[in-house]
């Protein structure tokens, strides 16, 4: 295999040790070799010969999206490799350098020829941003809290079925979101532990301490928090109150200013300080598009100024057109958020909460060359998925 390099000079460089002011960082065929000062290249006996001239502009990790339905008119669960084609391009060019493909809640046979279609699509090799998994949302929901998720096809927690799957695809699944009050959950979480996936909460009726109950077995991860959940009362803390009170709970955010209020946002940022916040898109098919009549898995969902609801029901919220990039820039530019803590949620977290930090979600030596080039006013210039090089646009 032919050698290539890659160095990137006079940059911030985001480390999860703070941001080196003039930093570089040197990628020998897509692995990190080096991360320090820009001065300190030579003293390590690397060359700066066609060096990238960063001009002080961040490097950040690539971004890892746990929560992604679609892109581009494409849906996880209308599986194909155009269509995984299509949505991993979009979001590559968006910055997000690993994604979750999150399938709908839908009838079981879908489900298989997604973790089919997915397990082929990682065998053959990923052109543009890679599947780290699946994260199945649903079919194991409350009817209660459909949200945009077709109650046709809520079934109570299956753990049958999700052994099944994993045997037939070792390490495929990588998170299942669950409603923990249902019958039959905790058994099903309990297995989610002892296999490494993410057991995670939502579309749920829970009470409070129906999800401190299920933390107990293995519950540890909130999808699309305050959304689709019951809410924080001061006498009836709810999901969402055992989401803010609780350590061991991490949180994703749909960091767009339509499905959280700010004030909301800032809530559980400071509460869930810098390692269980996760920044997530929920992005559906309309994403990388404008307005219009699209699909979210089987379900008719209307597009207007970035706003995506049921195209029967305009008061449910109907996943996003968000982009990582865009809700990076949210919770800088709006949050308040450091680019530090901003770069953990969107990068760091998400790839601890996988276990896939050993080889990405951060600079550091030994890494995948997973990476970001990012102007001060957050403007995405230049990405690399394990050193090779991507266009960004659409921002």
């Amino acid at each position: 295999m032919e050698s290539s390099s890659l160095q990137i000079i006079h940059a911030q460089v985001v480390t999860p040790r703070g941001i080196i002011k003039d930093g570089a960082v040197s990628v020998e065929n897509g692995v990190i070799r080096y991360v320090g000062t820009t001065p300190g290249l030579a003293s390590a006996g690397l060359s700066t010969h066609e060096a990238i001239d960063a001009k002080g502009a961040y490097v950040l990790p690539g971004f890892i999206d746990i929560h992604v339905h679609g892109g581009m008119l494409q849906d996880f669960s209308a599986p194909s490799k155009q269509a995984f084609d299509d949505i991993t391009k979009l979001h590559l060019s968006q910055g997000t350098t690993s994604m979750l493909a999150t399938t709908m809640t839908m009838p079981k046979e879908v489900i298989d020829a997604v973790l089919e279609e997915v397990h082929r699509y990682i065998e053959d090799g990923m052109p543009y941003a890679k599947l780290a998994g699946v994260h199945l949302e649903g079919p194991f929901i409350n009817p209660n809290w459909p949200g945009a998720q077709n109650p046709a096809h809520i079934v109570p927690p299956n753990k049958a079925w999700v052994e099944q799957w994993n045997a037939k695809y070792p390490g495929l699944i990588k998170q299942v979101t669950l409603a923990p009050e249902q019958e039959g959950a905790h058994e099903l979480i309990a297995f989610l532990r002892s296999q490494a996936i993410v057991a995670a909460a939502g579309h749920t009726d829970a009470t409070y301490e129906e999800i401190m109950s299920a933390v107990e077995v293995g519950l540890h991860h909130a999808v699309h928090t305050f959304n689709a959940m019951t809410p924080f009362h001061h006498r009836k803390p709810g999901t969402a109150g055992a989401v803010l009170s609780s350590p061991a709970i991490s949180a994703e955010i749909i960091a767009d200013g339509i499905h959280v209020h700010k004030a909301g946002i800032q809530l559980l940022a400071q509460v869930k300080n810098k390692r269980n916040l996760i920044l997530i898109t929920d992005a559906m098919s309309a994403a990388g598009l404008g307005n219009g009549d699209y699909m979210l898995g089987d379900l008719p969902v209307v597009v207007k100024d970035n706003v995506c609801t049921l195209k029967e029901d305009e008061g449910t919220l109907a996943g996003s057109t968000l982009t990582m990039i865009r809700g990076f820039r949210h919770l800088v530019q709006e949050i308040g958020l450091t680019i530090e803590q901003a770069s953990e949620a969107a990068s760091g977290n998400p790839a601890r909460l996988l276990r896939i930090d050993h080889s990405t979600g951060s600079i550091e030596t030994g890494k995948l060359a997973d990476l970001l080039l990012v102007s001060t006013d957050l403007q995405l210039e230049k990405i690399w998925v394990e050193g090779r090089a991507f266009q960004s646009e659409l921002q």
